[in-house]
C-alpha cells in the first residue's frame, strides 16, 4: 500500500469505472518496476 500512495495519495477520477482502471494503472507500473529490479535465477548443471 506504501508503493501505491507514492504515484500520488488520492485516485483522480470520479467514475468508479475510470477509478478502477486508474488503480489498474497503478499497479501495473509498480509490478513492471519491480519486475526490472529482479535477479533472474539459472540452475546451473
Amino acid at each position: 500500500m506504501n508503493r501505491l500512495k507514492l504515484f500520488g495519495d488520492r485516485i483522480m477520477s470520479r467514475d468508479p469505472d475510470r477509478q478502477t482502471a486508474e488503480i489498474q494503472i497503478r499497479i501495473a507500473i509498480m509490478n513492471r518496476c519491480s519486475a526490472l529490479g529482479r535477479a533472474e535465477i539459472e540452475a546451473i548443471a
